[in-house]
């Protein structure tokens, strides 16, 4: 198509929208967590939401996309990313009227309203990519997600504006890439699906879909889901954690997201010399690699160090996992790439963050009871956490760890602006942290030390554990790669034959 470069450009906005907004969120997690005492399983869920309903969606928009078409879809995405973006500013006037709940509620229903619109763009993308680039899908599929980490770049940059503008101006940053691939999707024309022009029945597409090699190839996505959207959804808070120092988390985040970007350029030369599986097989080690140095890490350079090998492990996994379904499926892209984006999407949203989140919770709860019972008593949250089958704990109240972080400033500062008005029911969740306050700052200075340690412990212990996820991968990829190059004996059916057998 004359227009193919335009669309990619669609594409790679919808992306950069898309890590905007995941990146800014990212880093305005202490803000909701002290302003509304969220704890960090609570934390999780939202943002976990966001890509729980990213899943759904890339399903969803994938089986209609034959039937709709991809411009329609494009048209709703954009709705769907303004009507998210206006909800944000709702957010403090529910919390002083409703309090933490209604808040928490409205919260998720925004990061779930921007991930439909996220998961209508990825259903779109991915396929019509791979049918505008038929000759080097892999390559043009990872130039396309190079928009996810760059707008990772632009919103870690817009992080560095937190306390000097309202986080919900930040958050609704995203609206100007939407604004620009809205207006390029409303004007150009987008090519027919292999469907739509008769190559093969909407059934059919699923019958070559049918096999091992596939199921396979779920499952490995939905543990790149799990380690790549999941732990980003939580790095950037706690590498500011270890280092002490927010800012320094969030120039971390920045700089790995800045190292993806570039390295998504270079993917097809790296696949032509060792194989896509053979990248994904690299990649899955050196990510776990990467994951368990970060939780060892206690200087800057240390870090950077750490955060680079994490950065080149993550880089490829999510845009070459598309690419090899591509390769074998090529007239069932549609369906199979909604799928894949599914498997690791819902992956990412339902155990990614949400059991990140629940481990940090989980051993830092741990730590503070066993080495400062008093102080657990005093700050732990006022509800239980559980996540899947594990066992409910009450985590850390953030915003009780806020106050006794800074001594209380922020909401004694608060609370004299509104003076008479802190008795309005409408500050009634304002009031709730200050009595608490009033009631144990003198042990401010006693828990304000085993606080910090008990949560840096947790950001530590989670991250070690989510290393085992990549190395997980990595044994799928070389049982991969060992049944592609094994001899075939007569009537063999097992997965290098259904790779063979797909409809390449």
């Amino acid at each position: 198509m004359e227009n193919r470069k335009k669309l990619l450009i669609a594409g790679f906005l919808t992306l950069i929208a898309a890590g905007m907004g995941f990146g800014v969120r990212g880093g305005l997690l202490d803000v909701w967590s002290a302003q509304y005492g969220f704890t960090m399983t609570e934390l999780g869920q939202i943002t976990g939401g966001g890509l729980l309903g990213f899943g759904l969606v890339i399903l969803l928009a994938g089986a209609m996309i034959d039937i709709v078409g991809y411009k329609k879809l494009m048209v709703i995405a954009l709705l769907c990313h303004v009507v998210s973006a206006l909800m944000l500013f709702a957010a403090t006037p529910v919390f002083s009227a409703s309090g933490k709940e209604a808040v928490y509620s409205l919260l998720y229903l925004s990061m779930f309203i921007f991930a439909i619109g996220n998961g209508i763009c990825e259903a779109v993308i991915n396929p019509l990519t791979a049918a505008i680039y038929p000759e080097q899908k892999t390559h043009y599929l990872n130039i396309l997600h190079a928009g996810w980490p760059a707008g990772l770049v632009i919103g870690g940059l817009i992080v560095y504006l937190k306390g000097t503008l309202g986080w919900e101006i930040l958050m609704a940053t995203f609206l100007v890439p939407v604004v620009m691939y809205g207006m390029i999707a409303l004007k150009e024309q987008f090519p027919k699906t292999a469907a739509e022009e008769g190559a093969i029945s909407y059934g059919g597409m699923f019958t070559k879909l049918i096999g091992p090699f596939f199921l396979i190839l779920l499952f490995a996505h939905a543990c790149v889901g799990y380690v790549e959207l999941g732990t980003d959804s939580w790095i950037n808070k706690i590498t500011g954690k270890i280092l002490s120092s927010a800012a320094l988390g969030t120039t971390l985040f920045i700089y790995t997201s800045l190292l993806m970007t570039g390295l998504r350029f270079f993917a097809g030369p790296i696949v032509h010399k060792i194989s896509s599986l053979g990248l994904l097989f690299a990649s899955a080690i050196i990510g776990a690699a990467g994951l368990y140095l970060i939780s060892i890490g206690d200087s800057v350079p240390f870090l950077f160090f750490a955060a680079t090998i994490y950065a080149i492990g993550k880089t490829f996994l999510w845009p070459t996992m598309l690419g090899v379904v591509g390769e074998r499926f090529p007239q069932s892209a549609t369906v199979a790439m909604a799928l894949m984006g599914f498997a690791g999407m819902t992956s990412a949203g339902s155990l990614g963050g949400p059991g990140i989140g629940y481990k940090q919770d989980y051993f830092a709860s741990q730590h503070i009871q066993e080495n400062a019972p008093a102080t657990y008593a005093r700050v732990k949250a006022p509800n239980e956490n559980s996540f899947l089958f594990f066992p409910a704990i009450t985590g850390i109240d953030g915003a009780k760890a806020g106050m006794i972080e800074d001594a209380g400033a922020s909401i004694s500062s608060e609370v004299a602006i509104l003076k008479d008005a802190i008795d309005d029911e409408a500050n009634s969740g304002l009031k709730s942290q200050f009595n608490w306050w009033e009631a144990n700052k003198e042990f401010a200075a006693e828990d304000k030390g085993p606080v910090a340690a008990a949560t840096l412990h947790g950001s530590r212990m989670a991250l070690k554990v989510t290393a085992l996820v990549p190395a997980t991968m990595a044994v799928i990829y070389l049982i991969l790669i060992v049944c592609f190059k094994a001899p075939k004996e007569d009537g063999d059916t097992g997965v290098a034959d259904a790779a063979a057998g797909s409809d390449s």
